[in-house]
């Protein structure tokens, strides 16, 4: 099984210790590691006061602190046209434990999930576990990565438990209109199956479609939200992530659901949820004591400059790309970190795969990308551009050269 991590820390491997040049890594959403991403003065005082008041050193309630809860469930509640509860938000570990707990909970024999491709691997990692088949639906890049509705209704049965929405989208760094976003849930709805929203990139948009959460329809089909405080307050080694059930109607915590929802045998999820919490720890007490103060006294201030930043780079990536032959953007990225790129080795010699061109790029010019096998995309790359402009600059420049090196026509201007 492929973990993104897993094939970096290989990439990695391969670049020699005797090269003097920094080592530039475009190939994991981590904008940390830069200066020009720094988490709100607001978020370090809250977690710094919560630990310091010595009042957050014991154990939190297994579904999370109540008013860490509530805060959650605020700060959803702003951009739904309905209201959510602390009993409707469970605090995790991050949101790649939501992910699991998701998948766990919607566990049951023969059960299949339908999961985007290009998409996140952890889903393919935790259902595995679970025992849950995986089948891929498209998402179109000459159709700015929407999903192929199409490809979902063939895909489905009556073992389909879920489909699984990203947005804003990582790998493709796409944003959904409101309309494609209806459209799934409508699709939802006709099959009976929950939607699972992973919304770690909420609000990171920056294109011609704004945000909006898939929540928004939970009264069309029950929505599953997953979250974090990791992308938006650039705080991933915090590991305070949330999932949240937008049920509006209910059908999660009825013990016999409407008839297509019987059909998949999801009853009671919410008693399940629960359940599972009882037996389960999540993040830290002094993170989880922050939460509430960082999620309603961080300015605007500090997420139009992250946004600012992000669509400088964006931009810096996509015309930067496209100007070397053998790549190409089809999408430009309209939110997220990152963005997926065509690679044309029909023009490369000595390239045999995309993994081949990422080993042989960061053992000869130090920069890692991932390849797109790692996220569905064979002969694809997966280039992240949260990164300081400088440094994508470089980065670009030493992957032209590389391409002008590797190229059947090395005269070309490239």
């Amino acid at each position: 099984m492929i973990t993104i991590k897993g094939i970096i820390g290989l990439i990695m491997s391969q670049i020699d210790e005797d090269n003097q040049r920094a080592v530039i890594s475009l190939g994991i959403g981590d904008p940390t590691v830069y200066s020009c991403f720094t988490t709100s003065h607001v978020a370090e005082e809250a977690v710094a006061h919560a630990l310091s008041s010595a009042k957050f050193n014991g154990y939190a309630p297994t579904q999370g602190l109540p008013q860490t809860r509530m805060a959650i469930a605020e700060y959803l509640s702003r951009d739904l046209p309905y209201k959510l509860t602390m009993d409707d938000v469970f605090v995790t570990s991050g949101c790649t434990n939501a992910i699991d707990i998701a998948l766990c909970i919607l566990a049951r024999p023969n059960a299949n999930i339908l999961v985007p491709r290009p998409g996140f691997p952890i889903y393919q990692l935790c259902a595995t576990f679970r025992h849950i088949e995986i089948r891929q639906f498209n998402l179109v890049p000459t159709k700015g990565w929407e999903v192929d509705l199409d490809s979902v209704q063939a895909l489905a049965d009556e073992n389909t438990v879920a489909i699984v929405v990203i947005n804003p989208g990582n790998p493709c760094g796409n944003v959904y209109s409101y309309q494609h976003l209806l459209r799934i849930a409508e699709i939802a709805k006709k099959l009976g199956i929950v939607v699972i929203a992973d919304e770690v990139y909420g609000h990171l948009a920056f294109g011609k479609n704004p945000f909006v959460p898939m929540g928004t329809f939970g009264s069309i089909a029950p929505v599953l939200t997953l979250g974090s405080l990791s992308k938006r307050w650039l705080v991933p080694g915090w590991r305070l992530g949330w999932l949240a059930v937008t049920d509006p109607t209910c059908i999660f915590k009825q013990p016999k659901v409407h008839i297509t929802f019987l059909l998949k045998s999801i009853l009671k999820v919410m008693e399940r949820l629960k359940n599972f919490f009882d037996i389960y720890g999540g993040p830290p007490t002094f993170v989880q004591a922050a939460v509430p103060q960082i999620l309603e006294k961080t300015d605007d201030v500090f997420f139009d400059k992250n946004i600012y930043i992000l669509k400088q780079t964006s931009q810096s990536c996509f015309e930067g790309i496209n100007k070397i032959p053998c790549l190409s953007c089809p999408q430009k990225p309209e939110g997220s970190m990152a963005v997926m790129v065509k690679l044309n080795l029909s023009i490369l010699k000595d390239i045999n795969d995309d993994i081949d061109f990422c080993f042989k790029l960061a053992k000869e010019e130090s920069v890692v990308i991932l390849p797109g096998v790692a996220v569905g995309m064979k002969d694809w790359l997966r280039i992240t551009f949260a990164v300081e402009p400088a440094s994508l600059e470089e980065a670009i420049r030493r992957i032209n050269s590389f391409c002008h090196k590797h190229s059947c026509q090395p005269d070309r201007d490239i």
